[in-house]
């Protein structure tokens, strides 16, 4: 990956989001898009739970780890675990604006601190033969994204870095919740072209407020690779076209009831371990987003999916609701 195959989608990082259920629901989706974790913090994948932290499905394929932190020896530590565990990519969070992040010095306040980033990176390539990625703002509170973002990569690459994945937009550290940072500083996308022209042999992925897939291409005419968040989550569907759009796969219509019952015996693996139901569906909600029975879809699963007992048949039951009967045609 990067090296042989560089992934033109990714579905970010969202905490709380993109865990192991919904990363192994998005994999029935697109099989060529590359997924990530939500963020670890380089101390709990030390410390903590590991099989419960980092423990994934074979299907995920290609997915990648994001971790934060600060500390060069620890993210090297906890990278190693990492590629121990199968992962095919290591990520530093350099973007992620939240309270909890920044109490803890990491994050996109590091974009404050780029020459840490960089020994934080060659510390963990140092540890891994994975490929070590970035994703990181255009900077942050009063920084002017020129030479921040510029300072950034130029440190992050020469330490090593296989990619540098960036959200178009400023991070306020001060005066903004993390929702807001998502929607209220502007997107700045030609700044992220423009670090594009600057590195043509590096990849530069993009990320932030791109919500379709003909979205996506447009900016793949600049960039190597975009970053779909919460269009992928909301909208899950529109992963069903992004192998045809993005990856030249042939354009066929896609099978629900093959996904139906790929999830049906997730669902029931996962139950069978001591898990509930709506661990997995509270991720498959918007599946059927704008079609004819998508609403008595959701209803079904945010009704039934979290009762005690609840098993892969409120899935069928949901699935049963919604009528496909136009975009069989259309196919």
């Amino acid at each position: 990956m990067y090296r042989n195959r560089s992934p033109r989608l990714a579905i970010a990082p969202m905490m709380d989001w993109t865990d192991r259920h919904c990363r192994f629901f998005h994999r029935q989706l697109t099989r060529e898009a590359l997924l990530y974790t939500e963020m670890v913090v380089a101390d709990a994948v030390i410390h903590g739970q590991r099989d419960r932290l980092l423990g994934f499905d074979a299907q995920e394929h290609p997915v990648a780890l994001q971790l934060g932190g600060s500390d060069p020896v620890k993210l090297a530590e906890a990278a190693a675990v990492g590629a121990e565990f199968g992962y095919d990519e290591i990520n530093l969070n350099v973007g992620c604006p939240s309270d909890r992040v920044q109490s803890g010095t990491f994050g996109a306040c590091l974009m404050k601190t780029p020459s840490l980033v960089a020994e934080c990176v060659a510390a963990m390539k140092a540890a891994v033969t994975i490929p070590v990625t970035v994703k990181c703002r255009i900077g942050v509170d009063d920084q002017d994204p020129e030479p921040a973002l510029g300072t950034l990569a130029d440190k992050v690459f020469a330490a090593g870095a296989d990619a540098l994945w960036v959200h178009a937009r400023k991070a306020w550290l001060e005066g903004l919740s993390p929702k807001e940072n998502r929607e209220i500083p502007p997107l700045d996308y030609a700044r992220v072209y423009r670090l594009k022209q600057a590195y043509p042999d590096r990849f530069i992925g993009i990320n932030g407020g791109i919500g379709t897939l003909a979205e996506a291409a447009r900016h793949l005419v600049h960039v190597d690779g975009a970053m779909l968040g919460r269009a992928a989550y909301h909208t899950p569907g529109i992963l069903a076209e992004a192998d045809a759009a993005l990856y030249g796969a042939p354009a066929t219509p896609f099978d629900h009831g093959a996904l139906l019952q790929t999830m049906c015996a997730y669902a029931e693996r996962h139950i069978a371990a001591g898990g509930r139901l709506g661990h997995v569906t509270r991720h498959m909600v918007g599946l059927f987003h704008g079609l004819p029975g998508a609403r008595r879809y959701r209803q079904i699963l945010s009704a039934e999916a979290n009762r005690p007992g609840a098993g892969p048949d409120v899935l069928r039951d949901a699935f049963a609701a919604v009528d496909m009967s136009a975009e069989r045609a259309a196919a």
